[in-house]
């Protein structure tokens, strides 16, 4: 919005007709929200401590764990605000798409304020019950999914990288596979969240990627170049992945390990979903597979261990999973863990961006 103040006067100072442009926006969102973070960060990381809102551990994860306990939890808390404020304020207030990703933040953000609220209440480390928080997260995928659906040209071709002639059209079918994606992407990356730094840093690699492919998407000659589908009005999207972009790393600034601050339910379930909306709206939904190809990998490690348990009645496949956490107990340093998990998010990334050509 406060970028349609200051364009309104572009007739009369010609400098000001940069901000017609989507990357110069999508950059100043990503420097606002990024000295958001920077600078409200201590007081959010004081006020939380002096309301005891603070990280409870689980009794079954790692020993090393323990010396966690305690420390402020409800990140998220300083994350979406920088988002949505930066958003605004540099994003087109008329672009529906845009309005679409800050509801599915907002619904999932409140969705994790329960489920940490009920933690810090009950002063353990389980809140929302697994049927009530799943429930939930489908009942807010599917308001935004059928938002997205009945919007006019919306389309629900499932693109397919490196089969450029294969691109099937679900109708119908498109509603709950992007349910799926982004109720999946939700819990993902919240399943990452383990460690200090671990899950916001490749979200702040994702979003980066997928800041590059809403601009491509929204530009009708360079997706026609790139054989990939245009989606007029989705370019917009790419000043909120760069807010998200500035967020996440002032957010890391503080998370870093040994971390001040953790982001919770309320910022990993909400940045999960945006990741799984971008994706939906950018038509770049298998190739989330990849960019967010390590939440992907923590969540199947998950999903493994406890088949395979119940399975063989008592028998791991991993030491514990999530799987950052069996290489903890291998003997990695938290810190090697988290870094390299980062390299692995980074070649993803480089990875996905490589199939804009093979198609």
């Amino acid at each position: 919005m406060l970028y349609k103040l200051i364009y309104f006067f572009h007739a009369d100072i010609s400098l000001l007709n940069v901000f017609r442009y989507i990357t110069f926006r999508a950059v100043l969102a990503t420097i606002t929200a990024l000295v958001i973070s920077f600078f409200f960060g201590p007081w959010v990381i004081e006020k939380l401590k002096e309301m005891q809102v603070e990280q409870h551990v689980r009794d079954d994860g790692p020993p090393e764990h323990k010396v966690k306990e305690g420390t402020p939890t409800m990140g998220g808390c300083l994350i979406l605000p920088a988002i949505m404020i930066s958003t605004l304020a540099w994003g087109d207030p008329l672009n529906f798409y845009l309005w679409i990703v800050l509801l599915a933040m907002t619904a999932f953000g409140a969705i994790g304020f329960m489920d940490d609220y009920l933690k810090i209440r009950k002063k353990t480390s389980k809140g929302l019950s697994a049927g009530a928080k799943f429930s939930y997260q489908i009942l807010a995928a599917l308001a935004v999914t059928l938002l997205l659906y009945w919007y006019p040209g919306f389309n629900t071709e499932l693109n397919v990288p490196f089969f450029k002639a294969v691109s099937p059209n679900l109708g119908w079918g498109y509603v709950p596979l992007a349910v799926f994606i982004i109720v999946g992407a939700s819990n993902a990356v919240n399943l990452t969240d383990g460690l200090d730094g671990l899950a916001i840093g490749p979200v702040t690699i994702a979003f980066a990627t997928y800041l590059i492919f809403a601009y491509l998407a929204g530009h009708a000659s360079i997706a026609s170049y790139l054989q990939i589908p245009n989606m007029p009005g989705a370019g917009e999207i790419s000043v909120i992945c760069g807010a998200t972009v500035g967020a996440g790393l002032g957010f890391l600034w503080f998370n870093a390990y040994p971390a001040d601050i953790f982001m919770g339910d309320v910022g990993s379930l909400s940045l999960g979903a945006v990741l799984g909306t971008v994706a939906i709206i950018t038509k770049q939904e298998v190739v989330l597979a990849l960019v967010g190809g390590l939440f992907v990998f923590e969540a199947l490690s998950v999903i493994f261990q406890v088949s395979y348990f119940k399975l063989t009645g008592g028998q791991r496949i991993f030491r514990m999973a999530p799987i950052h956490h069996h290489f903890e107990l291998k003997g990695w340093p938290e810190p090697k863990v988290i870094v390299r998990f980062w390299i692995i998010a980074i070649l993803l990334a480089l990875l996905s961006l490589g199939t804009l050509k093979l198609r």
